[in-house]
């Protein structure tokens, strides 16, 4: 299966990257399945109803979210009824929404995409590995699932490391998101997990993560808010990370960076080249 999951979607110059580039990945790539993160997307701050319907057009197969999940009430609504948008499983009990799904993939295959949050330096919510493990043994890789997706959503390396380390071997890919800078560790992991610590952002790196500079520089400074933060407008990167997994085992087999556009080195993965897809 070829997999592509595009990292954190900041605002409206990263979905404009995301609507104009990846329907054409989709079809160069000959992409299985998509899963995008879309917890900025609205304004930098949570989701719309409009817009999870127009990532879902793009191309993507499922949504991903994060800490910002709730920041548009109107997603504590419509979550009920978006099947393939996915919030942190690890949200105490009662909270709207699903923090997995089974997704039909592009090629008819069975995907399980699971959503968590790292608790070190973020909101304490429950045991996110406690609730990773019960979805990984009630649909496990390969005979549950043809591939397993988690987002683990976190300030920690060290935590997203060690959920890449507790997953290895039972998930297709384990892929970082929320701190919006793209790190280097991209690698499959001894027992064939596809592992990066943050896959970075989808959105205007001319910023800081993203959002306009003023704002934040003078928290830091001066430790005084005098404005809102306001997503950055300027030509986005699309980053993404790229995975083909084993027929056979679900497992990864080739993993690559995606950087398309915007101020950073542009990255392709080398084993799908040849399909097309350009910078």
């Amino acid at each position: 299966m070829r997999i592509l999951f595009v990292g954190d979607v900041v605002g409206r110059s990263g979905r404009t990257i995301v609507y104009e580039r990846l329907p054409g990945l989709v079809r160069d790539w000959k992409l299985d399945l998509v899963v995008v993160n879309g917890e900025n997307a609205a304004g930098g701050f949570g989701i719309t109803e409009t817009i999870y319907r127009e990532l879902l057009d793009a191309g993507a197969d499922a949504v991903t979210l994060g800490n910002h999940a709730w920041d548009q009430r109107e997603a504590l609504v419509f979550i009920e009824r978006a099947e393939r948008l996915i919030r942190p499983i690890n949200y105490p009990a009662g909270a709207p929404g699903r923090g997995a799904a089974l997704i039909e993939a592009k090629n008819g295959g069975r995907a399980l995409v699971v959503n968590a949050m790292g608790r070190v330096f973020m909101d304490a919510l429950d045991d996110p590995f406690a609730a990773v493990d019960r979805e990984l043994a009630a649909c496990p890789l390969g005979r549950g699932a043809d591939a397993v997706v988690v987002d683990i959503h976190g300030e920690a390396t060290s935590e997203k490391q060690a959920m890449g380390v507790f997953c290895d071997g039972r998930a297709s890919l384990v892929v970082g998101t929320h701190t919006h800078a793209p790190t280097a560790d991209l690698r499959l992991l001894p027992g064939g997990t596809a592992f990066v610590s943050d896959v970075g952002m989808t959105g205007d790196y001319d910023s800081i993560i993203g959002m306009l500079k003023d704002e934040p520089l003078l928290r830091f400074l001066r430790k005084i808010p005098s404005a809102r933060f306001e997503p950055a407008s300027g030509a986005a990167t699309l980053c993404a990370l790229a995975v083909e997994t084993d027929p056979a085992t679900g497992r990864g087999a080739r993993v690559g960076a995606v950087r398309l556009g915007g101020c950073l080195e542009p990255a392709l993965p080398a084993f799908w080249a040849h399909d097309g897809g350009t910078a």
